[in-house]
């Protein structure tokens, strides 16, 4: 029965590969004239279907037919090469022989294999917890400028979104939705043990330290029973990053380069030159103002976005070396460099990293140590997005330049004389009269040593010392005669800003673990226990200074004081933390999970929070209904509860417990005497903050259920998950308190649950594995809900949610709203009314509330901007020396508020041309609503933004065993092209449906990127 069940499994796929292999079969085995039969068994004795086996050393090989069987023809001394997945390869001598019989030994590496979880390891098998591990696919990873890059689609329920198209900018990363409102969604990252802050000042990605080319593997804990060793900020999961370590050995060299272009994708279609001049002279055609706006209109046809958008230039270059020193001492030195410039003019990014691991074993291996360090430098220049918004409103009739524009040259509206300071302002203006330079030096580093005690080899001591500084340095000049800051005002018309950043983080830990195999009882302990202290350390220093416009026509020299700024945060964590996993009987899996955190942020009453967790393990495998099935290879349920806690609310909010006083500088001062020249002496004032001393911590607990699977030798394998997360005491910042009772009208306070739950599946196969052709895809799908469940802590029937997202522009509205019973930042808006030809109709909307007014009490929740549902998949072909690959994500449900064509949407004779003296172009969607007014809070604006994107496609070719002087005896080249953003599917009428929160305002698009690479080993 079970041959006949794995024959039925394997029969299409056999005849698939045997077609596929059958003409360079026939072609390698021309010209021997020994035959050998052959049959390939499992360790059961049953037979192994498709296995690859191959002349060692020649291109001659076959597969195995549906009873096991083969036959080639092979030199009497030659040696054949058995390998299929899931068993150890395995080299027989032919020796002369005509028939053979091979018994693969079963590989249980992919169960055995070893990932990172909280404080230690733990084999894939025998995880109890929501954990996923990848290895970074280094011919089917894309353009990756950043860690988070190389995390896009890759596992279900981690949803990443960069911040834009700019150089080296970083992406908010959700797993499993966020569980706070108004604290910190972030995961909490850990790069070699060292728990990272996410900011970085002077920079927009705090890991842009770590080299995507430096990455091992990813692991991320998503549920709390994986979680909660981490306790505090880990409501929102743990993503661990394993950097590359050296080996025992020669020294190898790596080196892996690209050069890039960079395009933009589209762009927002406005009227042309032409077009423009038409319609103004129609639209006026019978207007008072006919000659004056007529005359008004330009010769040009400029297309503003082409004049701010460019194509870009990018390099990137890394260079490895790994062996070890001596017997003992295996190391890991690289260094990189990457340039890119961005396609909005202005925009670039220069970055240097360096890394070095060593990991000597000492003392017969009792002694394990690991030091790593990583450092970065930078200098960025920030690109002004503003400029993205203008060049979409700026009349197309008018030239770049202007010989008489006293603004840098620049054509530029005037009011008399003046600038016009309502008008539109030239987007190229806006770019090139603004400087916004950073210099970033970040480092991270840790010596970590774990001790195994000779006397009592079952307990052993790990002590971790981390640490993460940064310093930032950086100047904005804007120059005086720049159009968004010209002011008649000689003494601030133009500014210098220059800031000084220090982050110093600083993390000890120390544990303690026991492990023990009681045989006799058929039990395996492991118990750990630890304790671990961190410090959050943090400087700014900004000081800014007036240009004035006669300093600009010399040099920026001799300026008028600003204002200037020092802040001063710090705070500390400290935590006592233990776990215990138990397996009984090779099948039952058990772990207790308990951390106490401590937070300097809170008051001493409320300072401590425990957070437990528990989870269960069944290795159905292992069971005698299904250890014998050959077809399953893996099977077991999981189930998971446990509590994590939240006590960040971002840098602005260090002590909201504590009081403390703020300056009234630029906006209170207080009279103290007189200055020497007689004049009076004025001093800023102190004033009370607001604070909350039961301010407490945020607690987020959650079930998760899950199963792992996998078939014919985990060929096939993946996950099935579902939870469940409930977020209570939410940290709300802007809590309104009861009049008088505060020196504040809003608080943080503890108010609010969140609910969230969701579904996750993966799948992950190789379809075909042979001699010369491999495929391997994998999937992954997610569903997830959020909801607010409570906001207050009365029953009030009549309360609105705390509004928030603007539209954007002048005279911007609230467009989003936290209410009870709805999602987070669900859009509040308008029910538009359409006409027979479904065309929307100015102003009139669903009197929803039926009292024949339409006004506030009409607004309605309608969509929101989280995707219901998300996918990710991958595909890669390796035929021979050929490879070839693609990554590609799918969101459904997602909306986006298209604030460009809400706030473009006016055609009114007076938006047209203003009394101001200017012209404003408009976006063709403006035509088809024909509006005489902006319609900001109609639903007709909130767009369906979902998606299906391939994010990168990748061709490749691989030399083998070339020859590099004395360096080393073979080596490997590949060359490759990768087209990255190639393919973006929506209905979403805006630029790129991916944006974060659902406010589309002067998002700086993403690029399509085509890239050409190499990659050498020796």
């Amino acid at each position: 029965m079970k041959e006949k069940v794995k024959k039925s499994c394997a029969t299409l796929f056999l005849f698939f590969m045997m077609g596929i292999l059958s003409v360079s079969t026939m072609y390698a085995q021309g010209g021997s004239s020994n035959v050998v039969n052959g049959i390939v068994l499992d360790s059961n004795g049953e037979s192994i279907i498709g296995a690859s086996v191959l002349v060692k050393g020649s291109a001659t090989g076959t597969v195995t037919d549906l009873d096991g069987k083969f036959q080639l023809n092979a030199p009497a001394n030659a040696t054949l090469v058995i390998s299929y997945i899931g068993y150890k390869a395995q080299e027989v001598a032919v020796a002369g022989q005509k028939n053979i019989t091979i018994r693969l030994a079963d590989d249980s590496e992919l169960l055995s294999e070893v990932v990172v979880i909280g404080y230690g390891t733990v084999k894939k098998d025998d995880a109890t917890g929501s954990v996923v591990a990848i290895k970074i696919d280094e011919k089917n990873k894309g353009l990756a400028t950043s860690p988070q890059d190389l995390l896009g689609g890759k596992i279900a329920g981690v949803n990443v979104t960069s911040s834009g198209g700019r150089p080296g900018d970083g992406s908010t990363i959700r797993i499993r939705g966020g569980s706070s409102l108004s604290a910190k969604n972030d995961p909490l990252v850990i790069v070699d043990g060292v728990i990272m802050s996410n900011d970085l000042p002077g920079s927009s990605n705090f890991l842009s330290t770590v080299n995507p080319a430096d990455i091992e593997t990813f692991t991320v804990l998503k549920d709390a029973s994986a979680t909660a060793i981490y306790g505090s900020r880990a409501s929102n999961g743990v993503i661990l990053i394993t950097t590359k370590k050296g080996t025992s050995g020669a020294l190898k060299f790596s080196y892996n380069g690209n050069m890039s272009i960079s395009t933009k994708r589209n762009s927002v279609d406005v009227m042309t030159g032409d077009e423009y001049r038409a319609y103004v002279a129609d639209r006026f055609a019978y207007d008072s103002r006919k000659e004056t706006v007529l005359g008004m209109l330009g010769t040009a046809n400029t297309d503003w976005q082409d004049e701010i958008f460019k194509t870009a230039l990018g390099t990137d270059h890394n260079l490895s070396v790994y062996g070890s020193v001596g017997k003992s001492v295996p190391f890991r030195a690289s260094v990189g460099y990457t340039k890119q410039d961005g396609i909005l003019e202005t925009s670039s990014m220069d970055r240097v990293t360096g890394s070095l691991s060593l990991s000597p074993s000492l003392f017969d291996d009792h002694l394990k140590l690991n030091i790593n360090a990583k450092g970065m430098y930078s200098k960025s220049r920030f690109a002004d997005t503003g400029a993205v918004g203008s060049a979409v409103a700026f009349d197309p009739t008018q030239s770049v330049m202007d010989e008489s524009s006293m603004w840098g040259g620049y054509f530029s509206w005037r009011d008399g004389d003046g600038l016009s300071s309502l008008a539109t302002k030239n987007p190229v203006a806006i770019l090139k009269m603004r400087n916004n330079r950073a210099n970033v030096r970040n480092f991270i580093g840790n010596f970590q040593a774990d001790y195994k005690l000779h006397f009592f080899p079952d307990l052993r001591f790990n002590l971790n010392l981390g640490i993460d500084v940064a310093s930032t340095n950086g100047a904005e000049v804007k120059d005086p005669f720049n159009p968004t800051s010209f002011s008649l005002n000689d003494e601030q018309s133009g500014f210098r800003k220059n800031f000084e950043n220090l982050k110093n983080n600083q993390l000890f830990e120390f544990y303690t673990q026991y492990l023990k195999d009681v045989e006799s009882l058929k039990s395996k302990f492991d118990v750990m226990a630890g304790y671990s202290w961190q410090r959050y350390k943090k400087t700014s220093d900004e000081g800014q200074w007036y240009i004035s416009k006669e300093d600009r026509k010399t040099s920026i020299g001799e300026v008028t004081p600003g204002r200037d700024y020092f802040d001063y945060k710090e705070y500390y964590l400290l935590s006592f933390f233990g776990r215990l996993n138990y397996t009984f009987n090779e099948k039952y899996l058990f772990t207790f999970t308990i951390r106490d955190d401590g937070s300097s942020r809170f008051a001493s009453g409320n300072r401590w929070g425990i957070f437990p967790a528990t989870a269960v393990a069944w290795k159905m495998k292992d069971e005698p209904f299904l250890k014998d099935v050959s077809v399953v290879s893996d099977a077991k349920l999981r189930l998971g509860w446990g509590k994590t806690g939240q006590q960040d609310l971002g840098d602005d909010r260090y002590y909201p417990s504590t009081p403390s006083y703020s300056t009234g500088a630029g906006k209170a001062y207080y009279p103290m005497g007189l200055n020497s020249d007689g004049s009076v002496n004025w001093v800023n004032v102190m004033r009370p903050s607001g604070y909350n001393a039961d301010l407490k911590w945020e607690t987020t607990a959650t079930w998760n259920a899950g199963l792992d699977y996998g078939f014919l030798n985990n060929r096939i394998n993946g996950s099935l998950d579902f939870y469940w997360r409930k977020t209570s005491d939410l940290l709300n910042l802007v809590a309104p308190v009861v009049a008088g009772t505060s020196a504040a009208e809003i608080l943080p306070q503890n108010i609010g649950e969140l609910t969230n739950r969701g579904v996750e599946f993966s799948i992950n196969a190789r379809p075909i594995v042979s001699r010369d052709f491999e495929w391997l895809v994998g999937f992954n799908v997610a569903y997830n809900k959020s909801k607010i469940t409570k906001l207050t802590n009365a029953v009030e029937e009549d309360y609105v949610g705390d509004k928030l997202g603007s539209t954007g522009g002048d005279g911007g509205k609230e467009v989003q709203i936290y209410m009870t019973g709805y999602a987070p930042k669900t859009f509040y808006v308008y029910e538009q009314v359409y006409d027979d030809n479904g065309k929307p109709i100015e102003g009139v909307y669903v009197d929803r509330n039926g009292d024949g007014v339409v006004d506030e009490g009409d607004l309605y929740y309608y969509k929101k901007p989280a995707a219901d549902v998300t996918m990710g998949f991958n595909s890669k072909w390796t035929y021979k020396n050929w490879d070839f690959g693609f990554n590609g994500r799918v969101s459904l449900g997602n909306y986006v508020y298209n604030s460009t064509e809400a706030n473009s949407a006016n055609l009114s004779l007076e938006s047209l041309y203003s009394n101001s003296a200017f012209m404003s172009n408009k976006p063709t969607s403006a035509l088809d609503t024909d509006y005489r007014s902006r319609q900001l809070l109609s639903d007709y604006y909130v767009q369906n933004a979902s998606f299906l994107k391939i994010d990168n496609i990748t061709l490749g070719y691989t030399f083998n065993n070339l020859k590099f002087a004395k360096l080393s005896s073979s080596s490997s080249a590949r060359i490759f092209t990768t087209v990255q953003n190639a393919i973006v599917i929506t209905k979403y009428k805006g630029l790129d449906p991916e944006v974060f929160d659902g406010i589309d305002y002067d998002l700086y698009p993403r690029p399509l990127v085509f890239m050409f690479g190499v990659n050498l080993n020796f």
